[in-house]
């Protein structure tokens, strides 16, 4: 690099996007927000809703001073003139002033949800939509963690976009929020499907699959749900409706299903050869 403030704008920005989107190398180094604040996030299994109520607060939160922290970096990083620059400069004073209103901004609204004991809390509101009339989201939050602490649960996926399908709900659990849906109220498409020809975690051909998760509350948004082929059986075993499948999609659920079709399409890749005259058949 040719100066210290490039290597440190290289080295941050890798950092912050594996910090913001977790691949495995970092989720097994607990480098991550649940995992440094676990302590003060809880258990998942003794409280889901509440957990990820804290967890989508405290992700937000600790996301928005990634700027800040840049800004701070930097002026670490430089020295002499250029040190001056970054405490002077009317661009960067104007990026320290955004990068310090964002998370006060950002404070400000985890604040605001945690009011009334997080009765103001995204996750709150979306399970207080299924909720009878003579109760509240906390009945809801009650039902979730009983199910969600069965074994018999289906679950899958990474921490920022795994599915987890109960006897009663189908939740999809991200980054910053949580989407549920009762089971008895959704409709079930199957909108896509994608096959690489070797998984880096398995070393294996993978086909992943695209559920759209639509629902007749009119208060739940449709989500889409996205998991492994091979684990769409035990999916359906859980699911108290059918799945259509919108657009024929030739799903395969064995390692000898994915092998096999990915050995047609190299078949197909090879050039063709053809016979001349004398080649042909033996007379």
């Amino acid at each position: 690099m040719d100066s210290p403030e490039a290597a440190f704008s290289l080295f941050y920005v890798v950092l912050s996007f594996c910090f913001v989107f977790t691949p495995t190398e970092f989720r097994s180094a607990g480098v991550t927000v649940q995992d440094l604040l676990s302590e003060q996030l809880g258990s998942e299994d003794l409280g889901f809703t509440h957990y990820h109520i804290r967890r989508t607060a405290a992700t937000v939160t600790v996301h928005s001073l990634l700027p800040l922290g840049y800004y701070a970096g930097m002026c670490l990083a430089s020295s002499g003139e250029k040190h001056y620059y970054f405490l002077v400069s009317e661009g960067w004073m104007i990026y320290f002033v955004i990068a310090v209103l964002l998370p006060a901004i950002v404070s400000l609204v985890v604040l605001y949800w945690s009011l009334n004991k997080w009765d103001n809390h995204p996750i709150a509101r979306s399970l207080a939509h299924h909720a009878l009339p003579q109760s509240g989201w906390r009945a809801v939050a009650s039902s979730v963690n009983t199910e969600f602490r069965r074994i018999d649960k289906f679950a899958s996926g990474a921490p920022g976009a795994r599915v987890i399908v109960t006897d009663t709900w189908v939740m999809k659990v991200t980054t910053y929020s949580v989407h549920i849906a009762q089971q008895q109220d959704i409709h079930l498409t199957l909108t896509e499907s994608r096959q690489h020809e070797l998984c880096p975690d398995l070393n294996t051909p993978v086909q992943f699959l695209t559920i759209r998760v639509g629902s007749i509350n009119p208060n739940v948004k449709p989500f889409d749900i996205r998991l492994n082929s091979t684990e769409y059986g035990e999916l359906r075993e859980k699911l108290h409706t059918t799945v259509r499948n919108a657009h024929n999609v030739v799903i395969h659920q064995s390692l000898s299903d994915m092998f096999l079709d990915t050995f047609k399409i190299q078949v197909e890749l090879n050039q063709r050869y053809h016979l001349s005259g004398n080649q042909g058949s033996e007379e």
